[in-house]
């Protein structure tokens, strides 16, 4: 469900609500869906869900819970299906920190899940048995035709124990239950899981996670929260771009380029590179310097909420007046091959020792030697350049002030920062007051079989500086209340499944992530309007569940890879296909409560234009990571994306799978294209994508390529694979419009008619290609009987998107308010006689053939890019 319109989310108030009593209305005696006996899990008398249930197992139907926060239109929708679902439990002999159980068995049904591939990161598994799920699942969908309806099995949170399902032999289901302490240990639950039943797979999310927002009273839908000011704005993130090298200079220039491109970011994220970091042992106060890519820096810790001496140094009005012409934009990617260079000699020379013994290897000491001096070489030059004349104050506060001072268009600053402060936490010897300690790094068994991950390996290596969770509130009111001081509006938090593991004195990692997570909403209350952070690294349900009370918006994909870091050639291709899997799947679950990120991208990437495709109607924020220099930026295609003043023309919703896209593998079964859906103001849209070619091992436990699948595949497109339910702006009407709708079809820019009694159109897709279909319905005017449906403007990818009011006047004539510049289409049975711009009118194209109505529409600075058009017949 998407959130409430402003009218109605501005009077929620962002600090939270206290409980309030459940109306008590007259029970509706409905017969609960499930039953469970004999060992048989059955729904709605299908046949069996799960047989060979053990006897240990119970079911309890589902019952609102005395006292909730949740809203009363959210009670009273919980409560009118609290028939269709119930609570798994089951009761082991003795108590113990990590159980597990099995809910019994399925075979031969198909299902689709979401499982953590890594401690941070989940993604989609479909298969037909219990044995065929991965470890770590978030949660299952079954389909059952047989009652031609869909079953969700979700493990949860009870008391101080968390779930999540594993796979277990001959078709059985495994919960796995831990507390993440051996000192927090139970014996005994009874709604340690959430099963329920619907006949439409999109109500199922939304009724099981409305069930336990009521029941659990922990975390917030996202129809309950406001968004942050980000997300229908263009903006510019630079980690790919400079990864830790960040400093002023590349910021500005950054900023710049895009603006000298024509398209200028609403908001910029300032990533990994600007925190006061140092390595155990460093001189307490001395940042660590010269830190290049992303790895080296996961051993180090906070030593201060300070930004680091790169912007220390900045000095007010440095760049106002020279535009930072000194500085080289080629100049970080130059640092990053050099760093590049001198960690592959670092990597040979390990893989030597480690393999044949040998210590000895004088060429490559030399050769790391070296690089390392070039390296060095390269920042002192860059340092000395950022120094001038202090004018006007110094630091994050002048840079800031003086970058929106420079590019009136920027509004939001973001910064990066990790949930424990940086990768490895806080340095217990500086900010003694927050009583930090060096904890040992735990991995949960659940996560055995996970994919390697650098920053896992990193962070075990040194263990986490965790600040004493008494002082978690202190924590981050300190640094956001200091970031807010120097004009930074937001937080892009990162790594924040590390609670998990380093629980262990703290009552396990369920009441220690409440007690953080509690922290961080009241400091985001209190210093980024309760919205502006941006969750990352954080797809387990455990997040879900216990941290988005505020939060509103987070990734629902991996990171964006430009190329396979395990060296595959193809992977240049394949995982961006993976890239589009990730966040389509992921949003079933993650929409319920948080607004997906599909993440940046660079634009001059090889597919760059299938990225942006989907990142324009995700439905979230679009924003870039373009390295800097001349050819790094593809601004024929940004302005697709993006209008001149850095808004977006995005959707109403967020993207989802279509129905015919859910229990199917579009990444290695040969045949599927992956579909998805989203809806505009006027209209709706699918997106095909051809993502074969890649995809999880189950035996070696990692992504990889699948050559052979990496070829041309069809599916077809058809008007009812839009869930025209879902749309949370449309009226009965518009669900049950059986009218025609004018199809536009991007990549051929061919218009044509569709009904819902209409066949469906066939399509071939070649690899890592794509195609939009924008559904506009046709309007006919009553006493010319014109029949009219506007695309809006076509050089953009969401080009109904850019429709922002349609009106029906006198019978003859059509009012449309278009936001953006460039080539608006319409249909239209006949010629019109008039076409106006604003009051100037317009000569228009029209095709008598086809019925195509074109003509330009030049940017109105004045109205914010609006322009009225007007069509009298």
């Amino acid at each position: 469900m998407a959130p409430l319109n402003e009218s109605l989310a501005t009077t929620i108030d962002v600090i939270e609500t206290k409980p309030i009593a459940v109306p008590k209305l007259k029970p509706r005696l409905q017969e609960n869906c499930f039953n469970l006996s004999e060992g048989i899990l059955r729904a709605k008398h299908s046949s069996p869900i799960l047989s060979d249930v053990p006897q240990n197992l119970t079911f309890t139907p589902f019952a609102t819970p005395s006292s909730t926060d949740a809203p009363f239109q959210t009670i009273l929708r919980v409560q009118a299906n609290a028939h269709k679902g119930g609570f798994l439990g089951f009761t082991k002999d003795s108590p113990s920190d990590l159980l597990t159980n099995s809910l019994g068995r399925f075979e031969d049904r198909e299902f689709l899940s979401v499982f953590r591939f890594k401690m941070w990161w989940s993604t989609a598994w479909v298969g037909k048995s219990g044995s065929d799920l991965q470890a770590e699942t978030q949660w299952v969908m079954l389909k059952v035709p047989e009652i031609d309806s869909y079953v969700a099995i979700i493990p949860i949170i009870e008391g101080s124990f968390r779930a999540a399902l594993n796979p277990g032999e001959n078709g059985n289901v495994l919960i796995s239950v831990e507390s993440g302490s051996t000192q927090v240990k139970e014996s005994s639950f009874k709604a340690i899981a959430y099963v329920h039943v619907c006949d439409n797979p999109y109500n199922l999310m939304r009724e099981a996670f409305s069930a336990l927002r009521v029941h659990m009273n922990t975390f917030k839908l996202l129809e309950e929260k406001r968004l942050p000011t980000i997300v229908d704005k263009f903006g510019w993130c630079t980690w790919d771009a400079c990864y830790l090298t960040v400093d002023p200079a590349t910021i500005w220039t950054g900023v710049k380029e895009f603006e000298d491109g024509g398209v200028c970011p609403k908001f910029v994220i300032i990533d990994d590179g600007w925190q006061s970091i140092s390595f155990d042992g460093d001189e307490p106060g001395k940042d660590a310097e010269n830190l290049v890519l992303g790895g080296e820096q996961m051993t180090a810790r906070l030593h201060s909420f300070k930004e680091c001496k790169k912007f220390r140094n900045y000095k007010g009005g440095s760049f106002l007046a020279s535009d930072a012409s000194h500085f080289d934009p080629h100049k970080p990617k130059m640092i990053i091959y050099k760093a590049t260079e001198r960690i592959q000699a670092i990597i040979e020379k390990q893989k030597l020792i480690r393999e044949f013994g040998e210590h000895d290897l004088p060429e490559l000491d030399e050769k790391i030697k070296k690089f390392s001096e070039e390296l060095n070489a390269m920042f002192d030059g860059e340092q000395e350049s950022l120094v001038s004349e202090d004018v006007s104050g110094s630091g994050m506060e002048t840079f800031t002030r003086d970058l929106r001072s420079r590019f009136k268009n920027l509004d939001g600053i973001y910064v990066w920062h990790a949930l424990c402060g940086a990768w490895n936490g806080v340095r217990p010897e500086t900010l003694t007051h927050l009583e930090s300690k060096v904890v040992p790094f735990d991995i949960s068994p659940g996560l055995d079989a996970s994919m390697t991950d650098l920053a896992v390996d990193r962070i075990v290596e040194a263990g986490i500086g965790l600040v004493h969770p008494s002082k978690a509130h202190e924590f981050y009111d300190s640094m956001h209340s200091y970031l807010a001081s120097v004009g930074v509006t937001g937080a892009k938090i990162d790594v924040f499944q590390t609670l998990e593991s380093v629980a262990e004195e703290h009552g396990g990692r369920v009441e220690l992530a409440k007690t953080y997570y509690d922290g961080l909403t009241k400091s985001m209350v209190k210093n980024f309007n309760g919205t502006e952070i941006i969750a990352s690294m954080q797809q387990c349900n455990e997040f879900f569940f216990l941290a988005t009370k505020q939060i509103s918006i987070g990734r629902v994909g991996d990171d964006f890879w430009w190329q396979d870091p395990h060296g595959d050639p193809q992977g240049v291709y394949w995982l961006q296909g993976l890239h589009m899997i990730h966040c389509s799947y992921n949003s079933l679950w993650m929409g319920q409560m948080i607004q997906p990120d599909w993440d940046m991208f660079q634009s001059d990437h090889v597919c760059a234009e299938y990225h942006a495709a989907s990142r324009a109607i995700s439905g979230g924020p679009v924003y870039l990571s373009d390295h800097l220099g001349e050819g790094s930026h593809n601004f024929e295609l940004i302005k697709k994306l993006a209008f001149f003043d850095g808004t977006v023309p995005r959707c109403i919703h967020y993207a989802l799978p279509t129905r015919d896209s859910l229990f199917k593998n579009p990444l290695f079964d040969k045949e599927s294209i992956l579909k998805i859906f989203n809806f505009n103001k006027f209209g709706g849209v699918i997106g095909a994508f051809n993502c074969q070619g890649a995809g999880w091992s189950p035996k070696e436990h990692r992504f990889k390529g699948y050559k052979e699948c990496y070829m041309s595949v069809s599916g077809t497109i058809h008007v009812s694979d839009i869930e025209w339910d879902q749309n949370p702006e449309a009226d009965l009407s518009e669900v049950i419009y059986s009218g025609d709708y004018l199809v536009y079809k991007n990549q051929s820019e061919e218009i044509l008619f569709m009904n819902s009694k209409s066949d469906a159109m066939e399509i071939t897709l070649k690899p890592s290609s794509f195609d939009l279909f924008s559904f506009v319905p046709v309007t006919e005017l009553g006493s010319s009987g014109v029949r009219f449906a506007p695309l809006g403007l076509i050089n953009m990818f969401n080009c109904v998107g850019t429709v922002q009011e349609i009106e029906v006047t006198g019978g003859n004539s059509i009012l449309i308010d278009v936001k953006g510049e460039g080539s608006f289409m319409a249909y239209s049975s006949s010629a019109p006689e008039k076409c106006y711009v604003g009051d100037k009118e317009a000569e228009c194209k029209w095709e008598e053939e086809t019925g195509k109505l074109s003509f330009y529409v030049p940017w109105v600075e004045e109205s914010g890019g609006i322009s009225r058009l007007t069509f009298a017949f």
